[in-house]
């Protein structure tokens, strides 16, 4: 692949790219700066200062954003252009930091945790992950994750993906009627990587951003590479969007030098393989399960 062109500087730790309403959205966590862009970086605008390390975002169906405030173990909405609100809280499922949201076609969100402070020294313990009904209710529905970062829901709305940093692997789940996982299983196992922030394209294949390796990574399930961006920076998060949809944008930083405040992060693109992957729908109602039938055909 081409060499990615930079198209934001002065970043202190860009992460949670997402392309929406025609613009490149990223968090800066150091600068606790929620900042939209155009295409190709011009006009950039600081729409929120989010007072949270870490912080995400994800949008709801209807066009509402949904922001992690990890710290606060809160999961926040904004309506419109109004001040965030409490959309759920998290807390009594987990006192360490939360971390990623992903929202999914029926309204419901997933939040991970990763089970320890990492940046307080914590020994490294499990991590979890939530599900926040549209209604603002939240119960765990999986956990045993060795630092759960990105994730993804297909745009079918039947899989979650979520990378396992510190597990070397992407992990997917079958996605119930009523948003609990089940199914677990090994998407793609990619050993020796670091996988953090994913997306998915409208071939079904994920990149992942790797920060040790200072990469992305282009996988298909089962782990076959496709793809691969070097850079000279730590690669936190990517997206792919613009405006025809086949730009691939990562937000990169050197790690550990972003926790200082050094003002290393980039944002930085280059051309797509694939098209970004539509957003999720909500899957079509399961066919009910036929009656039993007894003697000579009579209902059972």
């Amino acid at each position: 692949m081409s060499e990615p062109r930079t198209l934001l500087t002065g970043l202190v730790l860009g992460e949670s790219p997402r392309w929406h309403d025609g613009r490149l959205w990223l968090c800066d966590w150091g600068a606790q700066e929620l900042i939209a862009v155009g295409p190709d970086g011009a006009g950039p605008e600081v729409v929120l200062r989010v007072p949270a390390f870490p912080f995400c975002i994800d949008w709801l169906p209807d066009g509402r954003l949904l922001i992690v405030d990890g710290s606060g173990r809160r999961l926040l909405r904004r309506d419109g252009d109004g001040p965030p609100v409490t959309h759920a809280d998290l807390g009594p499922l987990s006192d360490r930091p939360w971390n990623e949201v992903v929202a999914d076609g029926r309204g419901n969100a997933y939040v991970n945790g990763v089970g320890f402070d990492l940046m307080a020294g914590e020994a490294p313990a499990p991590g979890l992950l939530a599900l926040v009904t549209p209604d603002g209710a939240v119960r765990r529905v999986a956990g045993d994750l060795a630092f759960p970062n990105g994730m993804a829901v297909t745009p079918d709305g039947s899989t979650l993906i979520v990378a396992e940093s510190y597990a070397g692997r992407l992990t997917a789940f079958r996605i119930e009627p009523d948003g609990s996982l089940a199914d677990r299983r090994v998407w793609a196992a990619v050993e020796g990587s670091a996988p953090d922030g994913i997306c998915l394209d409208a071939e079904g294949a994920l990149w992942y951003a790797d920060v040790p390796n200072r990469a992305c990574v282009r996988v298909r399930e089962g782990g076959e590479v496709l793809a691969r961006v070097e850079s000279e920076l730590g690669c936190f998060s990517c997206a792919v969007g613009g405006e025809d949809g086949r730009t691939l944008y990562v937000t990169a930083a050197e790690w550990p030098g972003a926790v200082d405040g050094t003002r290393s992060g980039r944002l930085l693109a280059v051309p797509a393989p694939a098209p970004r992957a539509p957003a999720p729908r909500a899957p079509a109602p399961r066919a009910p399960a036929p009656r039993a039938q007894g003697p000579a055909g009579a209902p059972g």
